[in-house]
């Protein structure tokens, strides 16, 4: 059993997980045109993994990686299903708007992402989570025609769950976890690099509103 205190052991065990268990169903997703976004239910109490998601916006654009897995998680038998709140929710990209608002009315009282928003822009040609945030949500200071742009896109702590950014958790480690974590996040970056060179090669053939 793992500790959720013992910072090095669950990174691990997250990346475990998005390597097995969330990129093999991405890298079928993408296939079909779908986006490179994932993400993962797992127990508190010993981090097993109750089920795994991708992105499935070519069936419906409201399924995310994040909102497809919650829809899952929900159609488990309600005998099979543990409680939101004893889960870990796992996302390969930090959630935008509507994942953000599924998680909380979800019920589910944290999150963990590996990469954010500027990275799903930046590295992966995604800009829409930064802006529709910024577009719909971020208002303006008075006599302003937009909000500052160093504002917060939301709030990372508040009183519905608290969010973990594991490349920052991994920048807190002594020196030999941090190395050998970040070797691994070189790994996986690597991987979600090839699915989003298949995404964008096919991107716009599918009817996805936001490609």
């Amino acid at each position: 059993m793992i500790d959720l205190h013992d910072t090095p052991a669950l990174i691990s065990r997250l990346f475990d997980v998005i390597e097995t268990d969330i990129a093999a169903k991405t890298q079928k997703g993408v296939a079909a045109g779908n986006k490179i976004f994932g993400a993962a239910i797992l127990r508190k109490s010993d981090l097993s993994l109750v089920l795994a998601e991708t992105n499935n916006e070519v069936e419906n654009p409201l399924w995310h990686g994040e909102m497809h897995a919650i829809k899952r998680f929900y159609e488990l038998p309600a005998e099979e299903r543990p409680s939101p709140r004893e889960c870990l929710f796992l996302a390969t990209h930090e959630p935008c708007s509507l994942c953000l608002s599924g998680i909380t009315w979800a019920g589910f009282d944290n999150f963990y992402f590996l990469f954010s928003h500027e990275e799903s822009r930046d590295s992966f040609a995604i800009p829409y989570d930064i802006q529709i945030l910024r577009e719909v949500y971020a208002v303006p200071d008075p006599g302003k025609n937009e909000a500052p742009p160093d504002r917060p896109l939301y709030n990372r702590t508040n009183r519905f769950w608290q969010s973990h950014d594991i490349t920052r958790m991994i920048a807190g480690l002594d020196r030999g976890n941090r190395e050998a974590l970040l070797a691994r996040l070189d790994d996986i970056a690597a991987l979600y690099a090839d699915l989003s060179a298949v995404y964008q090669k096919g991107k716009g053939r599918r009817g996805i509103p936001l490609a």
